[in-house]
């Protein structure tokens, strides 16, 4: 089973400084399907201007995987840590623990691009959790690198969700296949380039989910980066 999410599809919100596309949110109509894939309760796009401030953290409990693309972002807590994610850098953050979080764009010339993962977490009192680490580019050249785990497998990030995040860099005419492990699920995003999924054209800001397939098979039609999400079934 397929599940498309085009890029116009997404939910825009722009204000001065601030601009994101939303991949899921709370349905508009009766029968629409827009709010989670599983346990992926939101996969955002964010640029931030010059100075600018994010949106701020889900409130609930939740397992957050921030990639910073493009510039940076400058985080800071109620309890005093603080820091900075940069381009090609992933950071792992439990939420909704009562503490109060800020990020801002801390450059004051180039814009930040950053893209957000939330999951669902897997049980009740979810802990305090803060984590980042550099994925090389060459470490995610042309095959899945594994950006986050529930067993920190090849020094990926440590979630809880049972989830694993990957990241991976394409070349023209590279293809790429992905087991789904009976009960699993995919959720692709391509973050700029253009590959096929079946007969399916997927282009920078496309999504897709993909259930109830043995695999997942995709061919890159030129230099592509990609997110993909394996997660199980709902707790």
């Amino acid at each position: 089973m397929i599940t498309l999410r085009k890029n116009d599809e997404r939910r825009r919100i722009k204000s001065d400084g601030h601009e994101s596309w939303l991949t899921f949110y709370p349905p508009e109509l009766p029968g629409q399907s827009t709010e989670n894939f599983g346990p992926l309760t939101a996969f955002d796009e964010i640029l931030l201007a010059p100075s600018g401030t994010s949106v701020p953290l889900p409130c609930e409990e939740a397992e957050v995987v921030t990639y910073a693309y493009k510039g940076a972002l400058a985080q800071e807590d109620s309890t005093g840590n603080s820091g900075v994610i940069y381009a090609g850098e992933f950071q792992h953050m439990s939420t909704g623990c009562g503490i109060r979080r800020k990020a801002t764009n801390p450059s004051l010339t180039d814009w930040a691009h950053l893209f957000r993962i939330s999951l669902q977490p897997s049980e009740v009192g979810l802990g305090c959790a803060h984590e980042q680490r550099r994925f090389p580019a060459a470490q995610r050249h042309n095959m899945l690198c594994v950006i986050a785990s529930t067993d920190g497998r090849n020094g990926s990030l440590n979630i809880q969700q049972d989830a694993l995040v990957y990241s991976s860099l394409l070349d023209p005419g590279h293809h790429l296949v992905h087991e789904l492990l009976r009960g699993r699920r995919v959720w692709l995003h391509v973050i700029h380039g253009e590959a096929i999924l079946q007969d399916i054209v997927l282009t920078q800001g496309d999504g897709v989910g993909v259930t109830f397939e043995p695999s997942v098979s995709l061919t890159a039609l030129e230099n592509t980066e990609v997110l993909f999400v394996d997660s199980g079934p709902m707790p």
